[in-house]
């Protein structure tokens, strides 16, 4: 029988294998997320520790909605008041003398202090209105119509009348208000009422309307109205706070020293 060889004193001995131990994260860094691609249109990063944040809050629109549906019931009267209400006959028809022109009225582009700008001038309408009218109480009237929008007091002004020879100023300031009154989808909620205003001899007729809207519901809308020798005119004058009041809530003698002011400024002497 052979004998084995001797050991070979140049050959590594053969050790076991070194065990393989987990893979732990060095101290103080945290394991970090796979990234995750954006979220299908956004554009954006995705978060992968829970649902994306809400997107910003819309703007509120309800006052500028109102502001558009105030707007639009103030304009159904605006070229209808003075045509169909302050020219025609009455109790003066066929009996005393015509004053003299002297004053006209006109459509400044801003009004109450700068607070209402011109918007939109609808005096042709209104003296399309006036063909074929009685000339009993007026002589060469002449329609002046414009809405002004407030967009620091979400408010709508209109005022809405003419000027001419005015044989009955009482008549027409009194026509005038109840035409408003008389229109589809109005109804007057405060009678009529004089107020003179500090400072002034010229009476100022106010009352309260409410207006049936699109969708349904009501608005609140004030209105006064003058009348001289030559100018008659209805102001309509509202904004979101006064549109939500009760009609008893409104302040008419603040609306008729507004109504006032536009007088002085829409009224101007001819030539």
């Amino acid at each position: 029988m052979s004998t084995p060889p001797p050991p070979n004193p140049y050959t590594q001995p053969q050790y076991p294998q070194r065990p393989q131990y987990p893979q732990y994260p060095q101290q103080g860094y945290a394991p970090q997320p796979q990234y995750q691609p954006p979220y299908p249109g956004t554009g954006g990063p995705a978060y992968g520790w829970g649902a994306p944040p809400p997107p910003p809050p819309k703007k509120n629109q309800g006052p500028k909605i109102a502001l558009i549906t105030m707007a639009s019931i103030a304009g159904l009267f605006a070229v209808s008041w003075f045509g169909n209400n302050v020219v025609g006959g009455g109790s003066s028809s066929g009996s005393g003398s015509f004053p003299q022109a002297e004053y006209q009225l006109t459509l400044p582009e801003t009004l109450l202090d700068g607070k209402y700008k011109l918007a939109d001038d609808q005096s042709d309408k209104g003296q399309a209105g006036l063909a074929g009218t009685s000339e009993a109480n007026i002589r060469d009237a002449k329609a002046t119509v414009g809405q002004y929008l407030s967009t620091s007091e979400s408010g709508v002004l209109v005022i809405s009348g003419g000027y001419g020879r005015i044989k009955d100023p009482d008549e027409a300031r009194t026509k005038i208000l109840k035409g408003a009154g008389d229109s589809d989808g109005s109804t007057i909620a405060v009678p009529a009422k004089d107020f003179t205003p500090a400072g002034s001899e010229v009476t100022i007729t106010c009352q309260v309307l409410t207006t049936e809207q699109t969708g349904g519901g009501t608005s609140t809308l004030p209105m006064c109205a003058w009348a001289d020798d030559n100018t008659s005119a209805a102001v309509a004058l509202t904004n979101v706070q006064i549109a939500k009041q009760t009609p008893e809530e409104v302040d008419l003698k603040a609306v008729a020293e507004a109504t006032l002011k536009v007088r002085e400024a829409a009224r101007k002497p001819i030539g």
